[in-house]
């Protein structure tokens, strides 16, 4: 089987979504034909669609933030996971927080994610990364 022929016609065929839609049968559809109602898709894929999305939350930080890159590790893990859930744009927004880690006083700046309707809205996700980037440590 020739697979970039196979490829090719199925992409003609199906087209080729990078966004949700609805597909003809009425089943929410994605990329060539991916069925996610009845299919959805395995968990390889799933992680590495994470995997895609932390480089490009890695690489957004380090490209928008200057002092990101001097940043340790695990302070680096907790910016990435706002800006995953958030969206840079909304992770952005913590203008105080940022000013904070900027200034390496991580104190202030976890108080700081902290007073945030991020916070009233995902408390115990909010508390741990508040923690973690007060002390620089799981």
């Amino acid at each position: 089987m020739l697979m970039d022929r196979t490829e090719r016609m199925l992409i003609k065929h199906e087209g080729l979504q990078t966004k949700v839609y609805t597909c003809p049968a009425n089943k929410l559809t994605i990329g060539v034909g991916r069925n996610l109602e009845d299919r959805g898709i395995t968990k390889k894929e799933a992680l590495y669609l994470l995997n895609n999305d932390i480089v490009e939350c890695h690489n957004k930080l380090s490209l928008e933030l200057p002092f990101y890159d001097s940043l340790d590790d695990v302070r680096q893990e907790v910016l990435i996971n706002m800006c995953f859930q958030l969206g840079f744009t909304g992770f952005s927004k913590f203008k105080k927080t940022l000013k904070y880690i900027n200034d390496f006083d991580f104190e202030k700046a976890s108080k700081e994610m902290l007073n945030s309707l991020w916070a009233k809205q995902t408390p115990n996700r909010a508390n741990e990364l508040a923690q973690i980037l007060r002390k620089g440590e799981y």
